[in-house]
């Protein structure tokens, strides 16, 4: 059993979102959030001259934005191995510090599932 056949539902489906918006916009990374009602917000990476932000921090940039109170969960999908300290922290100061990020590879299948914290 991989890692990726553990996960529930709505976990798939924000690693699904998140693979989405990476391949849709031919960007580094995707990501996506669940906040405490269900809801989802979904990003790629930015890439200006004048900002730079990873797709997680983003989508959770989209989730403030939007009125969200907190996070359920957080996914990225990424060549890297892991989530940054930077996108962890994004996700903790909304979602707390056990918050799950789910890092997927970019073909979807779950490679870590590390806390926020």
């Amino acid at each position: 059993m991989t890692l990726s056949t553990e996960l529930d539902p709505e976990d798939r489906k924000i690693i699904t979102l998140a693979r989405s918006a990476r391949a849709r916009n031919g960007v580094a990374e995707g990501a996506a959030v669940r906040d405490e009602t269900g809801r989802t917000y979904v990003a790629g990476t930015v890439e200006l001259d004048s900002l730079k932000l990873s797709a997680l921090r983003t989508a959770v940039a989209m989730a403030v934005a939007s009125g969200a109170k907190s996070l359920e969960a957080a996914a990225v999908v990424t060549e890297a191995g892991t989530a940054s300290a930077e996108d962890r922290a994004a996700v903790r100061d909304l979602g707390g510090a056990a918050t799950p990020v789910l890092v997927a590879g970019p073909d979807g299948e779950l490679r870590a599932r590390v806390q926020a914290g």
